[in-house]
Parts: structure tokens; C-alpha cells; sequence
């Protein structure tokens, strides 16, 4: 069958989903999943200047590593089918124990757990830098993003109404947080550069 399972026995005969950090190689594969997820809904005429070129993706990456933020990509096989990566959440020092995340699966892949393989990839290696809280945005339209998050302990606390133009309509934003490690029930350790 075409989405890789066996007509006979239903079985998934696509290799298995692997998580490891991105490298440059990876970076056409994960441009091009990113433009797909961005250019979604939006009118052709519309140009993107904000779309990252792949010497700007290579030299976000290497900013990252340095800071132990994750950047990983899930592989099928040779083939890039989703990536994921945390950034600070503000730049300013009061929010260097909070991180963004952001998730992008390949359209072809939707649906075969590669977001939660990426998200649980992302909260282990952010909990383990010394992160206390995590925070993403999601397309309050995305259903089964919101759900995934959810399941993994994020809760909804913001809604941001009509904050993009998609599809010829208004459409809302839905900001989501989840606790890391002891959050913040006890102080950060001493500061240490990131």
C-alpha cells in the first residue's frame, strides 16, 4: 500500500522513527518542511521575508548547540520526516530558564506519532539543561497538536484571537506551558552563561 503498511496484515513496514540532533546535511530536507507548514494558507502573492535561508538555518543550529538547546530531526530510514527545536523564550536574562519550542512534521508523515516522539525528545533534553518551563504556540484550529500537547502536560494559558490571516479567514493562536523538572517550586541554581 501506498502509506507503507501491508494490504495483507496492516503492518507499518516503513522504518522506524529515530530522533538525533540535526545536522547540516538535514537542513534542505527540514527548510523544506518548514515552508510548507509557514506557506500553509497563505496567498502566493504574500512574500515571506521572514523564511530563514539554509546558511541562516546552519548558523541557528550552531547558535543553539552552543547554548544546549535542542535541535533534532526524525528519520524514517535516509529520510528527514519531521524536526523539532527549543529556543529561549525572551532574550532577556530573567527568562533564561524558559524555553520555546516549536514541532514540524512532514506532510507525507502526519499521524505516525513523529510529534510526540520529537516533543518528548525536546522536554527530556530541556529538563536536563536546567530549563523550568516550556512554552509553545499552536494553531488554535490544530486539533490533534493541541491534543498532543495536552497528553504530554502542557496546559492551555493564553488564546490569542485573530492574530494570523490563513485561508482567507482570521484565525486564533492557543499558547500552551508545561513544568519542567521542579518549575518553580524551589530557586534556579546559580546562574551559569547558556
Amino acid at each position: 500500500m501506498e502509506d507503507g503498511t501491508s494490504a495483507d496484515t496492516g503492518v507499518d513496514n516503513r522504518p522506524p522513527i529515530l530522533v538525533r540532533p540535526s545536522r547540516d546535511s538535514d537542513v534542505d530536507a527540514m527548510l523544506a518542511i518548514y515552508r510548507r507548514h509557514i506557506r500553509g494558507g497563505v496567498e502566493a502573492d504574500v512574500i515571506d521575508t521572514g523564511a530563514p535561508e539554509p546558511d541562516d538555518l546552519r548558523d541557528r543550529r550552531k547558535n543553539m548547540r552552543n547554548r544546549r538547546l535542542p535541535h533534532v530531526v526524525a528519520t524514517s530510514g535516509d529520510a528527514v520526516v519531521g524536526y523539532a527545536y527549543a529556543v529561549l523564550f525572551r532574550k532577556r536574562p530573567a527568562y533564561r530558564y524558559t524555553a520555546k519550542h516549536s514541532i514540524y512534521v512532514h506532510h507525507e508523515h502526519i499521524s505516525r506519532g513523529i510529534g510526540g516522539i520529537l516533543l518528548q525528545a525536546l522536554i527530556d533534553t530541556c529538563a536536563a539543561a536546567g530549563f523550568r518551563q516550556m512554552i509553545g504556540y499552536i494553531d488554535a484550529d490544530n486539533s490533534a497538536s493541541l491534543a498532543l500537547h495536552q497528553r504530554f502536560g502542557f496546559t492551555k494559558v493564553a488564546h490569542l484571537p485573530a492574530v494570523a490571516w490563513r485561508y482567507g479567514r482570521w484565525s486564533d493562536s492557543v499558547m500552551v506551558q508545561r513544568v519542567l523538572g521542579p518549575g518553580s517550586t524551589e530557586p534556579p541554581p546559580p546562574f551559569t552563561s547558556r
